[in-house]
């Protein structure tokens, strides 16, 4: 018989944590998502955080968005993931396209101090860590997919992928910790 209760992206009943070192990687299983797109001719909607520009990533009144594309953004509900999120952007912006992207992505939350953030950074994209500032994302290339990188906090960066590459993404997230560690 099939067991109904749902699971996590990496597979378990609850989101996997790992610390190596002073890296903390995260599986953010609470993360409710979906895609904001305007229509032509439709006004930048009110949804409780200001759209970001392109490269730009905004926290707001309970909600986050990054820009993803012209006039298009991942909007982004943090303790949501079982909420019907896209049903309230709908709400919140008329005359948008709006779809629903919780099931679709894994996010995980990666905590360090900004110099081995960095480091750790440099090891899993080929993009310039310095360039990638506190309220910034982009989409790069990580191993053989595309995922979101957003650096939410000096200390805190989030890399958001295809939940079907799930536990691709977290092999390379802690393999990439494991190498940069410092033995004590």
């Amino acid at each position: 018989m099939t067991d109904p209760r749902p699971i996590c992206a990496l597979g378990a009943a609850a989101p996997q944590c790992c610390r190596i070192g002073a890296v903390t990687l995260t599986e953010n299983a609470d993360l409710g998502l979906a895609s904001l797109a305007l229509r032509r001719g439709a006004a930048l909607p009110q949804i409780g955080v200001a759209l970001p520009g392109p490269g730009g990533w905004a926290e707001g009144s309970g909600i986050a968005a990054f820009w993803t594309g012209p006039e298009q953004w991942m909007v982004e509900f943090p303790g949501r993931a079982a909420a019907d999120v896209a049903g309230e952007l709908i709400a919140a912006a008329p005359g948008c396209s709006i779809t629903e992207q919780t099931d679709g992505f894994v996010a995980f939350e990666i905590a360090a101090s900004e110099s081995q953030l960095l480091a750790l950074l440099s090891r899993l994209v080929n993009i310039d860590p310095a360039r990638l500032g506190p309220g910034t994302a982009t989409r790069t290339g990580f191993h053989h997919m595309s995922v979101f990188v957003i650096r939410r906090a000096a200390d805190r960066l989030a890399l958001i992928g295809m939940r079907s590459a799930a536990g691709t993404i977290w092999h390379a997230l802690v393999e990439a910790a494991r190498r940069q560690e410092v033995p004590a």
